[in-house]
């Protein structure tokens, strides 16, 4: 197939997961979609790279937001697999409607997945489609995550692997603004995984942290063998959520995952979205180099390296990179644990302008987009996916398809 021997089917990861590390730790790696045929072609070149250089034990593909790279995805896992990655598929049930059933297109991209040797599977929800704000479900489809956990295993058994998200910090839908008196009223749980953006205090409140975990062993007690976390950037946040974990009698594998830090612009938009919790240090050392893209990520191989042996030291055996599809920062923090040696120095990102994400390419609220009357601030996008346009003051309706977002 497409040049490549017939591989044997990927054996499951939470087999894998089983066995010790060969040295410091295992590590997987989280690629996405690019936007162009380059871009793929690049991305081709660097997981066969990556996978050559860190011996990572599976590797993830993500799905974007709407099913908006549903046959992209698939291609990239079903790539990765025929060259030698065990491929750990990300799918959603999001948007996925085909021939107007909305269980059809995720029934074939499992068996499509299955057939070309992929034996583990990402269940997620999924984002909201472009132009929207809120999620919501497809009559007759999937409602949530739980769903296609009950789905894979009721129509594909034990064939697949399967993995689940857990947020330490609360989903973002469950993390809410607080008023003054609300912050000088946090519990202590809630004070420690609470965040602050722009003098606004967010926290999933301990009511409804509850209903994560509640959820979350729901998903478990379906048929998930393991938990791959969302971001963080404290290292106290993710050992108190495996502790809460094992508290609820969720007792399976629990894989930190850890956000690589590239650029400072990013960085910021991201945990301001995410509305992730950035430690007071970490928020000022960023702070003082923001100017500086090179000192950004020297530094945030430091840091990355600082957070896994803090990670290593709970308990940890695996860590789980969101590559960004970039390499140079894994690479500076595989060499500073020990995994790797003198990697960074061969790192090559000259390509990184062809790292963008297919979803990456929505504008949505807050973000900068050109179009033919001038550029602007995006502060609304409605239903059909115009955009309300801040122009130097002005509002300015954009029609979808007519403005593209700036970089």
């Amino acid at each position: 197939m497409n040049g490549h021997t017939e591989r044997q089917p990927d054996p499951k990861i939470i087999d894998l997961l089983k066995q010790d590390p060969a040295s410091v730790a295992h590590i997987s790696l989280e690629y996405f979609p690019p936007r162009t045929e380059l871009g793929v072609k690049n991305l081709h070149a660097r997981m066969a790279r990556m996978l050559a250089n860190t011996k990572s034990l599976y590797t993830d593909m993500t799905w974007g937001a709407g099913g908006s790279t549903a046959d992209l995805s698939l291609e990239l896992a079903l790539h990765a697999h025929r060259t030698g990655h065990v491929s750990n598929m990300h799918l959603t049930c999001t948007n996925m409607e085909k021939d107007g059933d909305p269980i059809k297109a995720v029934h074939d991209a499992l068996q499509t997945a299955y057939d070309g040797g992929i034996r583990n599977i990402v269940a997620l929800r999924g984002d909201p489609p472009e132009g929207e704000k809120e999620w919501s479900a497809a009559e007759g489809g999937f409602k949530c995550a739980l769903d296609l956990v009950k789905y894979i295993r009721k129509h594909f058994g034990d064939q697949f692997g399967i993995s689940v998200a857990g947020y330490p910090e609360g989903h973002p839908n469950r993390i809410s603004q607080l008023g003054a008196e609300e912050v000088e009223n946090m519990s202590d749980a809630e004070k420690g995984r609470c965040c602050t953006h722009d003098g606004v205090t967010y926290v999933c409140k301990d009511d409804d942290y509850k209903k994560e975990m509640d959820y979350l062993k729901e998903k478990v007690d379906a048929g998930a063998d393991f938990i791959i976390t969302q971001m963080f950037f404290d290292a106290e946040v993710f050992k108190t959520f495996v502790n809460d974990c094992r508290t609820w009698g969720i007792n399976c594998p629990i894989v930190p995952g850890l956000m690589c830090i590239n650029a400072y612009p990013g960085f910021k938009k991201m945990t301001k979205f995410c509305k992730t919790r950035v430690p007071k240090s970490l928020e000022d050392r960023m702070e003082s180099m923001k100017d500086d893209p090179e000192a950004v990520k020297a530094f945030g191989a430091e840091f990355g390296a600082e957070i896994c042996r803090s990670l290593l030291e709970s308990g940890s055996k695996i860590l789980h990179f969101y590559t960004l599809n970039l390499e140079k920062v894994v690479y500076g923090i595989t060499d500073e644990l020990g995994i790797t040696s003198g990697l960074i120095e061969q790192s090559n990102e000259s390509d990184a302008k062809d790292m963008v994400a297919v979803g990456s390419a929505w504008a949505r609220v807050g973000d900068t987009v050109k179009f033919s009357g001038g550029r602007g601030v995006v502060k609304e996008i409605k239903s059909d996916g115009t955009a309300v346009v801040d122009v130097d003051g002005n509002h300015v309706e954009v029609a979808k398809g007519s403005y593209e977002k700036v970089f």
